[in-house]
């Protein structure tokens, strides 16, 4: 979008994809009274909203307890944006590569914004990693090693870095300030490397994708057993997902 144009507010759509945000952040169906109280909607407002979502598919509402979910009908859509998108494609044979040779689960997200990381590929290490993750999973922009990389190079004001980051909650986390330090690190190595603060057990290795302006669009994650990806064998990882990760920014640019 050029960099002039104004963008009119429309109320109706504004509020429409804030019941679906909200409903998406929610593990359970939410009442027509807390959906109108948590978006601060006059409730007749907020049914009307509902009701043309549920007509759409959008959104699901349970006949007995008239609580609203996400509906069948994102499904095609959310489909749609991942087979019409280049990258889901071109970053899978690094994944399968680099799963093949270093036995961890590799994983490609988007970085939207500062909020979530949304999962739009990946492959599975050939020794097992337990992990709850499918193509579609959102996980907080901020977390680990991957999250190291967004804060390094997302371009945004570190006080809503900060704000995001003191909202987090890890197994074992870093003070803001060893983890700012290691923000640090993260920009001027171009990788990062977690051992069991998000995850006790885990290495995580992350890299980020960066566009023509040199801020993040998406990231390659690596998970493995911390005792098989030694401090040695990690840092290879690293270095071959940094380079991986150049070469598909290059790609990915040439293809926009």
């Amino acid at each position: 979008m050029a960099k002039n144009v104004r963008v009119r507010p429309v109320p109706a759509v504004t509020r429409a994809v804030a019941v679906l945000r909200l409903l998406a952040r929610s593990r359970v169906p939410l009442t027509l009274k807390v959906i109108a109280e948590s978006l601060e909607l006059v409730p007749s407002t907020a049914l009307h909203i509902l009701r043309a979502l549920v007509a759409e598919k959008l959104l699901q509402v349970e006949e007995h307890t008239k609580r609203y979910r996400l509906g069948v009908g994102l499904l095609p859509l959310a489909r749609a944006v991942l087979e019409h998108s280049d990258f889901p494609k071109m970053v899978r044979p690094i994944l399968e590569d680099l799963s093949t040779r270093y036995s961890v689960t590799a994983v490609a997200a988007e970085v939207p914004d500062l909020d979530h990381m949304i999962v739009v590929s990946l492959t599975t290490a050939p020794v097992q990693v337990r992990l709850h993750v499918d193509v579609g999973s959102r996980f907080p922009a901020l977390i680990s090693a991957t999250g190291r990389c967004v804060a390094a190079f997302s371009k945004q004001p570190w006080s809503e870095i900060e704000k995001r980051f003191r909202a987090m909650r890890w197994q074992n986390g870093p003070s803001y300030t060893v983890w700012r330090k290691e923000v640090e690190l993260t920009r001027r190595h171009g990788f990062n490397i977690d051992r069991r603060n998000y995850i006790a057990g885990l290495t995580i290795a992350a890299v980020p994708v960066l566009d023509s302006r040199g801020a993040i669009t998406h990231a390659i994650s690596a998970v493995g057993i911390s005792s098989q990806l030694g401090r040695a064998r990690a840092l290879a990882l690293a270095r071959d997902m940094r380079a991986a990760a150049g070469a598909l920014a290059a790609q990915t640019v040439a293809h926009a």
